[in-house]
C-alpha cells in the first residue's frame, strides 16, 4: 500500500508563477519517491493582507461572512495555478476547494474549528494516481456556508487532512529551514532545532512563535501526525522533526524563547469580590469566541470587598473585547475598564524545565538587570511568560537566548518568512 504524504506551502513559497514552479518540483519529487501526494496552499504573498485592506476601504466594518467569502478566493487561484504547474510537468493532479473536499467546520465565521474532514472523493483520486491540490484556510459547514479558520490556519488544514487520511507525516514547507530556539531575525545566531516535542513546539507557538499556528500542533498532537518543518528552497535540509515528548532525549532546560507584540491587557476594576463574577465576565468573553490568555485576580480589598481582574487577549481580539466588557460592566458592578495595548508576552519553553529549579529566578533576574519591569506573570510545567512593555520585548528575547545557552555560532539564513494563511 502506498505511503500518503501531506505537503503544505505557504503564501511566500507560491508568492509567484516561478515559486509556484519551484513547488510543483518539490511535490512532484515526492510522487517520484513512489508517494501518494496530497498538497496544501495558501493565498499567494500578501493576497489575503491586499483583500483585507479592499473590504476596510468599502466598509470599516465588514460583516464577517462576507469576509470568508473574499477571503477563501486567495487560495483558490494557488491552488488552480500550482496545479497547472503539475499538470505541465507531466503529472496528473486535480485541484479541489474545502467544500469539493468536505471539509466542514462548526458554524463560525473568521475562526472556524474543523470537525469533521470527507474522505472519500480524495481516496479516489488518489487511487487514480492523482496528485491532489487543496485550498487551506477554508471549510464549510453543514449548511454550505463558507468558512475561515484564522490566519495560519493552512497549517491546521494540512494536519487535519493528514490526520484524516492516516498520512504517513505532514511536511510544512516555508522559507525558513526549520523551527529556531527564537526568532532569527531577532537574534541571528539563534539555533535551529533538529527535533521538538508537541507540547514545546504549542507552548512556543501560543508565546508568539510564527513557524506554526497552535490548532495544527495541537491537532498533530492529538492524532499523533508525524510533523516536520523544512525549507521550500533547500531540500536537502530535513529541518525540525516535531513529535512526542517521551522519543526525546532532552539536553537542556529551555528550547526556545518567544515574544508576542499581538497582546493586549485589560484590567476590570473594583468587582465584588464574591463568587460568580469571574464565570460571568469570562463567560460572556468565550460567548463572543474571544480568547483569553493570562489572567490574574488581585487580593480583595478589606474595606471595599471588592478586587481587580486583569486579562490579556489578542489585539484583533480587542474592539470586541471591548464592545462586550462596555455591556457587562454594570452587571458586575465594575469600577472601570482600563487597556494597556503596548506590551507584550515574552516566554521561555522547555519539556526539560520540570523538576528543574531556578528556572524561573535565572529569568527574573535577567530580566531586572535589564531593567524591565515585569507586570504579569503565567506559568505551566514547560513554560513562563511575563508581560512586558512592548518595546522591552526585543532586548529581553536576547538576553533569556543568551542565559539559556541557546545560542549557534551559525548564522542563520532567513529571508523573513511571516505567519501566512
Amino acid at each position: 500500500m502506498r505511503k500518503i504524504i501531506v505537503q503544505k506551502f505557504g503564501g511566500t513559497s507560491v508568492a509567484d508563477t516561478d515559486k509556484i514552479k519551484n513547488v510543483a518540483k518539490v511535490v512532484i519529487r515526492e510522487k517520484q519517491n513512489g508517494n501518494d501526494v496530497v498538497v496544501v496552499v495558501s493565498a499567494m504573498g500578501h493576497t489575503t493582507d491586499h483583500l483585507v485592506k479592499m473590504a476596510k476601504a468599502l466598509s470599516p466594518n465588514p460583516s464577517s461572512r462576507e469576509m470568508d467569502m473574499l477571503l477563501s478566493t486567495g487560495e483558490c487561484v494557488s491552488i488552480a495555478l500550482l496545479t497547472m504547474a503539475i499538470q505541465a510537468e507531466g503529472y496528473d493532479a486535480i485541484s479541489f476547494n474545502a467544500t469539493q473536499v468536505g471539509i466542514m467546520t462548526e458554524n463560525v465565521h473568521s475562526k472556524a474549528r474543523i470537525v469533521d474532514i470527507k474522505t472519500e472523493k480524495l481516496r479516489k483520486n488518489l487511487e487514480a494516481g492523482k496528485i491532489i491540490v487543496v485550498a487551506g484556510f477554508q471549510g464549510v459547514t453543514e449548511d454550505g456556508e463558507i468558512t475561515t479558520l484564522g490566519r495560519g490556519g493552512s497549517d491546521t488544514s494540512a494536519v487535519a487532512l493528514a490526520a484524516a487520511l492516516n498520512a504517513e507525516r505532514c511536511d510544512i514547507y516555508t522559507d525558513v529551514e526549520g523551527v529556531y530556539t527564537t526568532d532569527p531575525r531577532v537574534v541571528p545566531n539563534a539555533s535551529k532545532l533538529t527535533e521538538v516535542s508537541y507540547e514545546e513546539m504549542l507552548e512556543l507557538a501560543h508565546a508568539g512563535a510564527n513557524v506554526l499556528h497552535p490548532r495544527s500542533v495541537e491537532t498533530a498532537k492529538q492524532f499523533s501526525v508525524p510533523l516536520r518543518v523544512r525549507s521550500s528552497f533547500k531540500l536537502e535540509d530535513m529541518g525540525t522533526l516535531i513529535l512526542g515528548v517521551d522519543k526525546m532525549e532532552l539536553h537542556k532546560p529551555v528550547a526556545g524563547v518567544a515574544a508576542d507584540l499581538s497582546q493586549a491587557r485589560i484590567v476590570v476594576c473594583d468587582v465584588p469580590d464574591k463568587p460568580g463574577i469571574a464565570a460571568n465576565l469570562f463567560t460572556s468573553l468565550a460567548d463572543e469566541n474571544i480568547s483569553v490568555d493570562m489572567i490574574i485576580q488581585s487580593y480583595a480589598r478589606k474595606v471595599s470587598n471588592t478586587n481587580d481582574i486583569a486579562f490579556t487577549v489578542d489585539s484583533s481580539d480587542l474592539p470586541k473585547t471591548l464592545a462586550t466588557l462596555d455591556k457587562l460592566k454594570d452587571t458586575i458592578g465594575a469600577s472601570d475598564i482600563k487597556v494597556d495595548a503596548e506590551i507584550a508576552k515574552v516566554s521561555i519553553v522547555g519539556a526539560g524545565m520540570i523538576d528543574r529549579p531556578g528556572i524561573a529566578s535565572t529569568m527574573f533576574e535577567t530580566l531586572a538587570k535589564l531593567g524591565v519591569n515585569i507586570k504579569m506573570i503565567s506559568t505551566s510545567e514547560i513554560k513562563i511568560s511575563c508581560l512586558v512593555d512592548k518595546m522591552d520585548a526585543q532586548k529581553s528575547v536576547k538576553a533569556l537566548h543568551t542565559v539559556f545557552g541557546l545560542e549557534s555560532d551559525v548564522v542563520a539564513d532567513v529571508k523573513g518568512d511571516l505567519p501566512d494563511v
